[in-house]
């Protein structure tokens, strides 16, 4: 049920930043493990390190339902270019009790000059394993040319008896590098980062590094509003900005009535105000008795008060009526009499 998503090496870490800290067999501690009978599609934890530097699985479908990272309209825009360095990248999958088919339909390069079709290494069509089973996707370069070159890859995943609004497909296009990277007489003095020299005189980079001198860090989702990765996974920030991977804001005048700073000096207000800092209510006529504007004239009140701007006292008037009948009740003759007397 999913469309494959080949995020090649690095999907795997666009998709840490909506994992929880995992727990010692892998999963989130406050996430209850998936049944092993049900269709799921992954990279693995060695996979994912290999980019990252982080131990940890990625799921691209779990439960028979697509994650939900996948689905948001702007995830391509989250992915940066796949280095000259990833030439494939592994996924494991299994179908469970069901039984389910695969076909995919679109394995294409829009630059064949420099950048061949995807390959797999499994058939286009077929049906996915019972058990967990692992594949490739490979991304060969063609060595007639460098530079940068766009790709497309289709899946479609359906119930193998199943009905047609059952099907799920996926279109995705991402970017991936080419470029040269020879041997260097003096690499040696020039690999970064823990990086060595091997044998054929190229730099071999330690987990969360690239580049041909290993000086490149691997931050996924890419650092945003023009922060800069240091370090595998962190990102220093512009000034304005917050966050691991610098999406959110600072806002230097604080927001109001409880709105929430969403970008550089951006306020997101509640329903009751509007305005740069939210300072502005909704309520032409002010909430009382500490009720709170929660959209054009309308109050939420606290518990006791009612009425559209929480004017309205409940439940006064019959308590201390109550309460004066109570006391002419148990509070003895002696004090009602003299309560009389005093106005004879």
């Amino acid at each position: 049920m999913w469309p494959l998503l080949l995020i090649a090496a690095y999907l795997a870490i666009f998709c840490f930043a909506h994992v929880s800290p995992q727990s010692s067999n892998g999963w989130s501690a406050h996430t209850p493990k998936p049944p092993e009978d049900l269709l799921r599609l992954w990279i693995d934890r060695r996979q994912v390190k290999i980019f990252s530097g982080l131990s940890i699985d990625i799921d691209a479908i779990r439960d028979e339902r697509i994650s939900p990272y996948i689905l948001d309209p702007k995830f391509e825009e989250y992915l940066p270019m796949i280095p000259s360095e990833v030439g494939y990248v592994n996924f494991t999958w299994q179908s469970g009790v069901r039984k389910y088919v695969y076909h995919f339909d679109k394995l294409e390069s829009h630059n064949k000059q420099i950048l061949e079709s995807p390959q797999i290494s499994i058939p286009v069509k077929g049906r996915i394993p019972k058990r967990p089973k692992a594949f490739s996707v490979k991304l060969p370069c063609s060595g007639n040319g460098w530079g940068i070159a766009r790709f497309s890859i289709g899946l479609k995943i359906e119930p193998r008896k199943g009905k047609p609004s059952e099907e799920m497909s996926l279109r995705v296009s991402l970017r991936k590098e080419c470029a040269q990277r020879g041997p260097d007489p003096e690499c040696d003095k020039k690999c970064a980062n823990d990086g060595w020299c091997n044998a054929e005189k190229i730099c071999q980079c330690p987990e969360g590094y690239m580049g041909q001198y290993c000086q490149t860090a691997l931050c996924y989702p890419q650092c945003m509003n023009g922060g800069s990765c240091i370090a595998p996974g962190v990102c220093s920030c512009l000034p304005g900005f917050q966050g691991r991977h610098c999406e959110g804001g600072i806002c230097f005048d604080n927001c109001k009535n409880h709105g929430k700073c969403i970008q550089k000096d951006t306020c997101e207000c509640n329903k009751g105000h509007y305005g740069l800092r939210c300072e502005f209510s909704r309520c032409i006529i002010p909430c009382m008795n500490d009720g709170k504007c929660r959209g054009v004239n309308k109050c939420r009140c606290k518990k006791g008060f009612g009425g559209d701007h929480c004017e309205i006292v409940y439940g006064t008037k019959s308590k201390t009526t109550s309460k004066r009948n109570s006391k002419r009740h148990h509070g003895g003759g002696r004090n009602a009499r003299g309560h009389n007397k005093k106005f004879q």
